[in-house]
């Protein structure tokens, strides 16, 4: 049984993350603010800890006191349209994603425990991609506060590793869906199909943008591979994504399908929000490579999942 850190532990992923982790026997200590995760999907055999990772002080007496094995760093700022990408408050993604990320790193230091970060960063720190699919060893060029400011983190992660000996490993996580999910395009689709009265519905964008879309339980396999395999991932950068390139047009498609929606007429708007990037296809050969990880979930599967518990808890 290993101590197990989950920041972002009431999030989306983090909460999936979470489960799978009591579920494989670990002990787990979820530490959340709730600013964004939802008590409802706090697991009741992990402990929890209402925290705020901006604070120095009192994340490090949790990692002192609780010396984990290792940390999951899920704890970021969550973008939204209505965000565009941290545009609305660049301080609020600085705050939590880069000096939550440096706070968790320093107390790992200054305590001098063998702790293993392994931290969820985003497919935004490519910015618009110069070819696809994306390797790991495109060129970062975030457009956005939020992927700026989670590459800081990352470059945190290397820095501390290199110059420190501190374990670190970085997920780079493109489209994750599932259960949970509290927006995104998939999720506001569903909603939008489900409650549409008048036969029409606006998807921003054009619908030409491609995306590259996970089932949430292929992502957490894919971070504990990371665990399992820290020989082989310690100081490392994986993309993790679906395997499946997708125009939004056609994922509106699917959706109407799995939903018997087919009636409905979408409407682009031609525009999208501002940081949103046309094309997100990643290549994650490296981390079947090296860890022999691959999802599992097919799209038209993990939709249908999705979409019955929309229908059961929304």
């Amino acid at each position: 049984m290993n101590k197990i850190v989950v920041t972002g532990g009431a999030g989306f992923i983090g909460s999936h993350c979470t489960d799978f982790l009591v579920k494989k026997g670990h002990h787990v200590v979820v530490m959340d603010d709730l600013s964004f995760g939802k008590e409802k999907n706090l697991n009741s055999n992990a402990d929890f800890i209402k925290i705020d990772i901006r604070n120095f002080g009192n994340t490090d007496k949790v990692i002192a006191d609780f010396n984990p094995d290792y940390i999951f760093h899920f704890a970021a700022n969550a973008t939204t349209k209505s965000t565009s990408m941290g545009w609305k408050d660049p301080m609020v993604d600085y705050k939590i994603n880069m000096v939550g990320t440096l706070n968790l790193l320093e107390s790992i230091r200054k305590n001098k425990l063998n702790t293993h970060l392994i931290y969820a960063s985003t497919a935004a720190i490519y910015g618009e991609p110069d070819y696809i699919p994306i390797d790991e060893k495109h060129v970062t060029a975030p457009l956005s506060p939020y992927g700026i400011t989670k590459l800081a983190g990352e470059k945190y992660c290397y820095a501390y590793y290199r110059e420190w000996g501190i374990k670190t490993t970085i997920i780079r996580i493109f489209n994750t869906y599932g259960p949970r999910q509290p927006r995104y395009v998939m999720y506001d689709q569903m909603k939008k199909m489900l409650v549409c009265k008048d036969g029409t519905f606006q998807v921003l964008g054009t619908g030409e943008q491609l995306r590259d879309y996970a089932y949430v339980s292929d992502s957490v396999d894919a971070f504990y591979r990371v665990m399992m395999q820290q020989e082989k991932s310690i100081g490392q950068v994986f993309n993790v994504a679906g395997g499946n390139k997708l125009a939004i047009k056609d994922l509106i498609i699917e959706i109407k399908n799995i939903l018997k929606k087919e009636n409905l007429k979408e409407v682009y708007t031609g525009e999208s929000w501002k940081g949103d990037l046309n094309k997100l296809w990643a290549d994650t050969s490296k981390i079947r490579e090296v860890l022999g990880w691959r999802p599992t979930v097919p799209l038209r599967k993990g939709l249908e999942l999705l979409a019955d518990w929309i229908k059961e808890n929304e």
